[in-house]
């Protein structure tokens, strides 16, 4: 059972966020261009990084952890898995503090939620 640990991580982590989908509607999935331009970046440059370091050998992965289904590259494909689960549960996890305070987190203007009729809104 321990080479099932680092896919019941990233499982875990995906069952975590998964009701901020489901119950708050933050519409992560629904958004899924947005999404890819979040991930996507992150993405090439970390497996990138993680290809240089198993090739300069600064980095292994425990066979007894992993599935030992290994990538071009020797990357496992839990460590790829990885570089996708985590960004969208912190996406999720950022649009769900959005929703819940109503903080627009840097947002352009017309991206951000407009005030009410009764509050004017000040100049700049």
């Amino acid at each position: 059972m321990g080479h099932l640990t680092y896919l019941a991580l990233l499982v875990g982590c995906l069952v975590v966020t998964s009701p901020l989908e489901l119950l708050l509607g933050v519409r992560v999935y629904a958004r899924w261009r947005r999404l890819l331009l979040a991930v996507v970046p992150e993405f090439v440059v970390f497996v990138v990084w993680v290809l240089y370091a198993i090739h300069a050998g600064h980095w292994d992965y425990s066979a007894t952890r992993t599935l030992g289904v290994r990538l071009p590259g020797g990357i496992p494909v839990e460590e790829v898995g990885f570089f996708l689960v985590v960004p969208v549960c912190a996406v999720l996890a950022l649009e769900a503090v959005r929703k819940v305070t109503g903080w627009d987190a840097g947002y352009p203007a017309e991206e951000a939620e407009r005030p009410s009729a009764e509050q004017p809104v000040t100049g700049r």
